[in-house]
């Protein structure tokens, strides 16, 4: 129940609305001849909005009553117009703002890398300038009839849809079945793409005894700042331009239910003493009114940023993280799940074959050794949209490493392998030698001494957050804490 946003702002569409409407298409792009050609050419089918910039384009979709359904993102965007990192950074904040929005990512920067690290950040196509306008609005119409983005946790209600039987995952669902009932707030931590909707709608709030109360959602990235604090406390009729009636906000809506916070890091500081008042004693007041009034909802927040790093910056209130994160869950990436991924390839490849009714495809070994070592940088999310890929263009198949690799972000992998494949040889001298010369060898005592050395390198990378730290040591959180807890143990922590 995520009730839509209406606030008194222009729409979105900077065309006049037809019968039947058409359908929304946000194009960012600084090229104003590409953009008026564009608006020309597509006009007719599609109501579009234009954006030069990043920042521009965020501004604007929040700005507006609906995220559109579409999006055509160049990725060489300003200030750095040659270099595709402008585009490649909007792309997950527009699945933030609208998690079910089709990117379609053109570009002149036609290269295999952009392609892949855009489609695992979330775009579903990459098309390279010149397009031709018959084939883009073609395809622009195809992606439209593709599932959406993120349209699971409707088809699969409470916890069940947490797929994987790893150790992460198992001690997530614990974690969860403990904290569901619990009338504290709860913080969800992760990375994008991992799902930390699908756990507060799904695990916390339908598996409470909440389940037949409302349950509201507002993503704090989505909308302007301004917006935020009607949006969640109301507002008296009279209260700012535009309000011509007095408008109950989330809070009073939500009642004995669920209030999800998403991205909470972008709440903006003026507004997080409001939100840590009502967390305290349950008391705020509609915006025009001096009335108080009692939240009864329980506040489940999420964020994939380090909101300690935020609180010694002076970006986010102390006392407002130590209130939310009365439980905290850490919800794990995906590359931390090992055979986890097959299962959520099974999940989906299931899926979409019974919705398009299409055929399966298969792996053949080497392709399932890829897809086993892949690392996933887009998590869950990336999964899915290969998935989807790979049932459209290889139905009934079975699919090559070629064709596999075609769709995955392998920008280090090179690089990797070979470190990996020299560095064997080297350490194994290393050792013949150290062998040779030590009188007493420990074998124990080197291998705790090299993970006490990684372990303090990735903390003090991380100014000790241990979070982070185990992403960068390609770990979970909880292991870190096991392994760094049996150092000392040992006496091998300082």
């Amino acid at each position: 129940m995520t009730r839509p946003i209406r606030p008194a702002t222009p729409a979105l569409s900077e065309n006049a609305s037809a019968s039947p409407p058409r359908p929304s298409l946000v194009i960012i792009d600084d090229d104003p001849l590409i953009v008026e050609t564009l608006r020309y050419l597509l006009g007719t089918e599609f109501a579009i909005t234009t954006a030069t910039t990043r920042r521009e384009c965020i501004e604007r979709l929040r700005a507006a009553p609906e995220p559109p359904r579409l999006a055509l993102v160049d990725l060489g965007l300003p200030p750095c117009p040659h270099r595709p990192d402008e585009g490649l950074a909007l792309i997950p904040e527009l699945l933030a703002h609208a998690p079910q929005i089709r990117i379609v990512v053109l570009s002149g920067q036609n290269d295999e890398d952009s392609a892949r690290r855009a489609r695992a950040l979330g775009a579903v196509e990459f098309v390279a300038k010149p397009a031709d306008p018959g084939l883009l609005s073609r395809l622009l119409h195809r992606v439209l009839q593709s599932p959406a983005p993120q349209a699971d946790p409707a088809r699969v209600t409470g916890c069940d849809a947490l797929i994987g039987e790893s150790v992460p995952m198992r001690q997530l669902r614990i974690q969860l079945a403990q904290y569901a009932d619990s009338p504290f707030p709860v913080l969800i931590e992760g990375e994008s793409g991992t799902g930390k909707d699908i756990v507060a709608r799904g695990c916390l709030h339908l598996t409470s005894a909440r389940r037949d109360k409302p349950y509201f959602a507002l993503n704090c990235a989505a909308i302007s700042p301004t917006l935020v604090e009607p949006t969640l406390f109301g507002y008296a009729k009279g209260a700012f331009t535009g309000a011509s009636a007095a408008r109950p906000g989330y809070f009073e809506d939500a009642a004995d239910g669920t209030l999800f916070l998403d991205e909470i890091g972008e709440l903006p500081l003026e507004l997080q003493p409001k939100l840590l008042r009502v967390l305290e004693n349950g008391e705020y007041q509609r915006v025009g009114e001096t009335q108080l009034r009692t939240a009864r909802a329980r506040v489940i927040a999420a964020t994939n940023r380090d909101l300690r790093k935020e609180v010694r910056a002076g970006r986010f209130r102390a006392d407002l993280y130590h209130r939310l994160s009365v439980f905290t869950v850490d919800v794990p990436a995906l590359r931390d799940m090992g055979e986890d991924r097959f299962l959520l390839l099974d999940h989906y490849r299931r899926l979409f074959s019974h919705e398009s009714g299409r055929a399966g495809f298969e792996f053949d070994p080497e392709t399932s050794r890829i897809w086993a070592h892949y690392p996933f940088p887009g998590n869950v999310r990336e999964l899915r949209n290969i998935v989807l890929r790979l049932l459209a263009a290889h139905s009934g198949e079975r699919v090559g490493a070629e064709a596999l690799r075609a769709e995955l972000d392998f920008e280090d992998e090179p690089q990797i392998e070979a470190v990996a494949s020299s560095s064997a040889a080297d350490l194994a001298e290393l050792a013949q030698t150290q062998l040779r010369r030590a009188s007493r060898f420990s074998l124990d005592q080197t291998l705790a001494s090299w993970e006490q050395a990684y372990i303090d390198a990735a903390l003090a990378l991380t100014h000790g957050n241990v979070s982070q730290a185990a992403r960068l040591l390609g770990i979970h959180r909880t292991t870190l804490y096991n392994r760094m807890e049996a150092l000392a143990r040992d006496g091998g922590m300082r």
